[in-house]
């Protein structure tokens, strides 16, 4: 530098001015915006989840001896996970005929208003995009006899308490919003094998999706109808299920799972609540009720048997399509290693039947078709 003149370059505040940075102003107010309300939205996401979790949690602490994953590092339980800014999981399990519940919370992106927003109108405009809500989804997997499996005490005999029978006939049956009905069936394996009926006894926005009418009469209970009279329009499905949501592709796929279901809207009232401790009672009411006349469940076995048989023949279809590809395989590789035996003009004569032949049998297929 030693040597160089002084000159104006040097003075940065006489050749740069504001006009230099109106893109910067306009850029940096757009970024602390959008990163205010991400947090904004994130921040209201979580207190939803919190407010829900207040009301309910106390209700799931009753029932199972675990709720949550455990503690953090300052000993906190930690109850819910969070997967993503709009959808929270939690998880609890230590209930007599129940295996564990699975608990899931999806609400509104408020975090991104943007996406929000495109999600309504997509929804306004194409029936088969679901308009944006805040719901909660429960799924009780219910041990049906098959504690052992799931309870490390009850293998080795160090379970004092007497061994209870928590097996009951498998079914499916639900109670959902007529508004739901048709995606239910579209996107759920299980429930497209049931018939819808209206019952005298539910509001008109409701209605049954079930496998057999005694099933119906037993399952329908006054303190069901009245919880679910009294939830409203808030309640999306209850299912009771022994069968997979998509459908099976392999016979061990069709294997009965049971489970409870609920979906609903995402309610902080005393309604909301009383469906909800219903549900969790739920397993605990086939156990002992579910257990119906062989004649009751003729059909719902047929059905399975029908479905069996279905899955079974697409099977063997594909093993034989397998068999016969294998077959053509060896067929070729065998036409090809004595190709590469012969001569030139060998060769040449073998192409030449081969040609031949296959001209004679097009022709005859035409001839058989005509």
């Amino acid at each position: 530098m030693a040597g160089r003149p002084y000159t104006a370059w040097y003075r940065i505040w006489e050749r740069v001015t504001i006009t230099d940075f109106y893109q910067e102003l306009v850029i940096i107010p757009i970024i602390i915006l959008v990163i205010l309300v991400n947090l904004w939205g994130a921040s209201a996401n979580r207190k939803r989840a919190k407010s829900w979790e207040e009301k309910h949690f106390p209700q799931l602490d009753t029932e199972f001896a675990k709720i949550g994953f455990g503690k953090d590092g300052f000993g906190k339980d930690i109850l819910w996970k969070e997967k993503s800014k709009n959808e929270f999981t939690s998880y609890a399990t230590g209930r007599q005929n129940v295996a564990f519940l699975h608990l899931k919370l999806t609400v509104l992106k408020r975090y991104n208003p943007i996406m929000w927003f495109g999600e309504s109108i997509a929804s306004f405009l194409f029936d088969s995009v679901a308009a944006p809500s805040e719901r909660v989804e429960a799924t009780a997997y219910v041990f049906d006899g098959k504690e052992k499996q799931f309870v490390p005490a009850q293998a080795q005999g160090q379970n004092s308490a007497p061994n209870q029978d928590s097996t009951f006939d498998g079914f499916i049956w639900a109670i959902v919003h007529k508004d739901r009905m048709k995606q239910l069936r579209d996107d759920r394996y299980d429930l497209s094998l049931t018939s819808t009926k209206d019952h005298p006894k539910l509001p008109q926005w409701a209605t049954i999706m079930s496998e057999s009418a005694e099933v119906t009469e037993a399952m329908l209970t006054p303190e069901l109808i009245q919880v679910v009279t009294d939830a409203g329009e808030d309640l999306e499905a209850l299912i009771v299920s022994d069968q997979p949501i998509d459908a099976p592709q392999k016979l061990d796929e069709i294997i009965p799972k049971k489970r409870v279901q609920l979906s609903m809207a995402l309610s902080t009232s005393d309604a909301s609540l009383a469906l909800f401790s219903y549900f969790l009672r739920i397993p605990d009411f086939l156990v002992t009720y579910a257990h119906f006349r062989p004649e009751a469940m003729r059909k719902v076995r047929a059905t399975r048997e029908a479905e069996m048989r279905k899955i079974r023949k697409i099977d063997e279809d594909e093993k034989a399509e397998e068999r016969r590809n294998a077959s053509d395989k060896l067929k070729k590789e065998e036409r090809d290693r004595k190709l590469s035996k012969m001569s030139a003009e060998n060769q040449k004569k073998f192409l030449e039947k081969e040609k031949e032949k296959s001209q004679r049998k097009s022709m005859k297929r035409q001839t058989v078709k005509g």
